[in-house]
């Protein structure tokens, strides 16, 4: 277990407040916090590109030619959102732990 730890300085405050009541919930080792910052840093990428497309107004762009491209923004909010759900399968904080050795569930109907 690891003592008391702090939040990355770099995550915005709200995903700060989530860092630190994860550890606070949560008993984690060193390579846990690394995985939990991952997560974090990548929610807080995929509000950045949400925030930007926001502000773009669209979700495409025209280039040169006058063809509708997909803003960048899409494919990192895509990706930080897929990544972030993919670093919390790995901390496993919401799967409960195992059974205790015994027999082995019975089959239904039988």
């Amino acid at each position: 277990m690891v003592a008391k730890s702090r939040a990355p300085g770099h995550l915005a405050p709200a995903t700060r407040r989530w860092w630190l009541s994860v550890v606070a919930d949560y008993e984690l080792e060193p390579h846990h916090l690394r995985l939990l910052s991952l997560a974090a840093g990548a929610w807080d990428r995929a509000e950045q590109a949400r925030k930007a497309l926001e502000m773009a107004d669209s979700l495409t762009f025209l280039d040169r030619f006058g063809q509708p491209h997909a803003r960048p923004e899409l494919a990192v909010e895509r990706d930080s959102r897929t990544s972030f759900a993919r670093l919390l399968r790995e901390l496993c904080l919401d799967v409960e732990p195992p059974r205790a050795p015994g027999r082995p569930p019975g089959l239904g109907g039988r």
